[in-house]
């Protein structure tokens, strides 16, 4: 409708907060000459670019309409508005924007002959016969608002208006629901109703009875519109989640080779397992995960809380292989496993999938801002490895998305087809979890183990492809192999004694019978020369180092010839299997409430024994008696003391009700009734 403006030499522009007057136009350069008097040369790309650029002088032009904001609206409105447009092109050029080339205007139209006051009536003239009301006051209305809004300005006003998410609410209801939607994040997930009263006493405490609260359907649509993809009213798990989503642009997270970011995380694993005693309970699983090949490099089983040293052994079993750490072989062999034969898979085939699975060293380890891991001694044993640590922002699990996903893929994959799954919320699980077989934690480790060699490590991952076969999804091993080749190089990994040194350590005297931790005794033939002296060291102590969660044996460093001594408890052949530092902790207090000497090792053991054989066989009907009896004995009474014992009422006859029904109306006095409770009042009392 009118020709964009033209950037003549003399014209005055804005530029860079100044006034500029063009000087000359060269090329692609642009001479300036400030009010100042100070000359500069700019490029025309760079000065139209500019955010305050503008020719002063010059008349608006119309912005750029997209026919896109016409199709939301209805079909006779946009031909209206495109008629209107029609009228004014032919006003202010004296031709229709369709007329072919050569045609004449019209003579009350033409410019030549006519002047804008002419046509602008002569146009309104015309409306009005062709039955629309318009004057020339309409039609000039409607050329300032095309040139200002270009074709959306001759859009009628009634169909173009923005809804308003609020409607007519007063600003101070909605400024107060607004704060009640806030306040849902962290409480319990409640109804609308009760945000209602929430309002309505904010609004009566704040401004008193002039505002008008809206009605009630009112409210609630204003409560939805407020109130849209939070979860106000839905999952608190999700609103938490959704408040604590960061404001930035996400992104996804990227390694170009395994290894160069590692995510490790704790949670509960959804199956029900028996602790000590045949105590059924849910154990903690913490694992990591390469986000470049996605293997599950470590995957340890907590049946308590995790703790500093339990993360620090987290990294020794992610950097060690699995067949260099010491005594790998014996706890793989067939008759060391509680599990059926014909359950795991074929020692061969086993050996043959752990040795198949990569070992990753990582460069970065991306933790959350738990205990565990922000611990003096998790964050010293990255440093011994080398190991960079990114802790997350708080309470932002987007960013360590892989691990979180990784978890879900487990109670899927593996957790639902075991016995005594609890699913992954109460509303999931079953009628009989607890009454349904379970496997002892240290059986269902070995189940995860196997089940992450033979299963994760071999399974395609969507989100695994190689670019020269795109349509087909990778393993975690294929990704390592491809990977590898890239990369052109593998980290070494620690040795069997490095995994060792990575244990927790403690200093111990060598006597007559070996080394003493916890009332245990360790022996082995390799400290007979060392038995009763010193190390060397300055306090003559020898440095034991062990596993937590195997005290089956120990390892004695050899101050003088190096490398590691490995002694085996003297008790074993009575355990026969791998028991943690708390079960031996829990046995210890076992045998002190039966009166049995807890400092005496052998009688120990026997009852450590008890406890994980009666573990391994699972709580049966006659222990969830026992136990339902002992804690409702334990329970406090409900009763005041004068009315827990209640007399026997025996039958009587006519005299003794007669005289029972006098003695009763005598003692009972004067009744005061009960008030009506208001919670409001009674809080307000307190």
């Amino acid at each position: 409708m009118r020709a964009r403006p033209l950037l003549h030499v003399g014209d005055r522009v804005v530029f860079g907060g100044l006034e500029h007057t063009v000087v000359a136009v060269a090329g692609t350069t642009v001479r300036l000459l400030s009010a100042a008097g100070e000359p500069s040369a700019v490029l025309m790309s760079y000065l139209f670019a500019a955010p305050d650029f503008e020719v002063i002088g010059s008349v608006p032009v119309a912005p750029l309409t997209s026919q896109g904001l016409l199709e939301g609206l209805p079909k006779e409105v946009a031909e209206a508005a495109c008629r209107w447009e029609r009228h004014l092109v032919e006003v202010e050029t004296g031709l229709a924007p369709d007329a072919p080339a050569g045609t004449a205007p019209r003579p009350e139209y033409d410019p030549a002959s006519r002047s804008l006051a002419e046509r602008e009536t002569a146009k309104a003239a015309e409306l009005r016969a062709a039955g629309v009301r318009a004057e020339r006051r309409t039609v000039q209305r409607m050329r300032r608002r095309y040139r200002e809004e270009g074709l959306w300005g001759l859009v009628d006003r009634r169909y173009a208006a923005r809804p308003k998410p609020t409607g007519n609410v007063d600003s101070r209801v909605v400024a107060a629901t607004v704060a009640a939607i806030e306040a849902q994040t962290d409480t319990s997930t409640g109804t609308k109703a009760r945000m209602l009263r929430q309002v309505e006493r904010f609004v009566a405490e704040e401004h008193g009875p002039e505002v008008t609260m809206p009605s009630r359907a009112t409210f609630y649509r204003l409560v939805d519109a407020l109130s849209a993809g939070r979860h106000t009213f839905g999952s608190a798990l999700t609103r938490r989640s959704m408040a604590n989503r960061p404001s930035g642009v996400f992104s996804a997270t990227v390694a170009a080779r395994p290894g160069e970011q590692v995510q490790i995380d704790t949670t509960p694993l959804d199956v029900m397992a028996v602790m000590d005693d045949g105590v059924l309970g849910r154990t903690e699983l913490t694992i990591a995960v390469d986000i470049a090949t996605r293997t599950i490099c470590a995957a340890v089983l907590h049946p308590a809380g995790a703790k500093a040293v339990d993360a620090a052994l987290m990294l020794a079993r992610i950097v060690v292989p699995e067949p260099v750490r010491p005594d790998w072989d014996e706890s793989l062999r067939m008759s060391a496993s509680r599990i059926p034969h014909a359950r795991l898979v074929d020692i061969d085939t086993r050996l043959q999938l752990t040795a198949a699975k990569p070992v990753i060293v990582p460069d970065t380890i991306v933790i959350d801002r738990g205990r565990v891991y922000l611990s003096e001694t998790f964050l010293r044993a990255c440093r011994t490895l080398g190991i960079s640590v990114q802790p997350c922002h708080p309470r932002s699990p987007a960013e360590k998305g892989v691990v979180e996903r990784t978890f879900s893929s487990v109670n899927t994959l593996f957790c639902q087809h075991l016995a005594g799954y609890t699913g992954r919320d109460a509303t999931r699980r079953g009628s009989d979890v607890e009454s349904r077989a379970a496997w002892p934690v240290a059986d269902l480790q070995d189940l995860l183990d196997e089940w992450i060699v033979a299963g994760w490590q071999t399974r395609p991952h969507e989100g695994l492809r190689h670019p020269l076969t795109p349509g087909r999804p990778l393993s975690p091993n294929e990704a390592y192999a491809a990977m590898v080749a890239a990369a052109g190089y593998v980290p070494v990994t620690p040795t069997g004694e490095d995994y060792v040194e990575m244990l927790p350590a403690l200093r111990r005297r060598i006597n007559d019978y070996g080394v003493q931790i916890d009332y245990r005794t360790y022996n082995s033939p390799q400290l007979a020369p060392y038995r009763r002296r010193g190390s060397g060291a300055h306090d003559n102590a020898w440095e034991v180092h062990y596993d937590p969660y195997d005290l089956t044996r120990v390892w004695v460093r050899d101050h003088h010839k190096g490398g590691w001594i490995t002694c085996e408890w003297t008790q074993l052949p009575l355990i026969r299997q791998p028991f943690a530092d708390f079960t031996w902790r829990y046995a210890r207090k076992i045998a002190a409430t039966r009166g049995v000497d807890a400092t005496n090792e052998s009688s120990v053991a026997v009852v450590l024994a008890g406890i994980l054989k009666r573990a391994e066989d699972g709580p049966g009907p006659d222990r969830r008696a026992t136990a339902k009896a002992r804690a409702a004995t334990a329970m406090p009474r409900r009763l005041p003391p004068a009315l827990q014992s209640v007399p026997v009422i025996e039958e009587l006859d006519d005299e003794d009700e007669a005289t029972t029904g006098a003695s009763e109306e005598a003692a009972v006095g004067e009744v005061v009734p009960f008030g009506l409770f208001d919670p409001f009042a009674e809080g307000e009392d307190q």
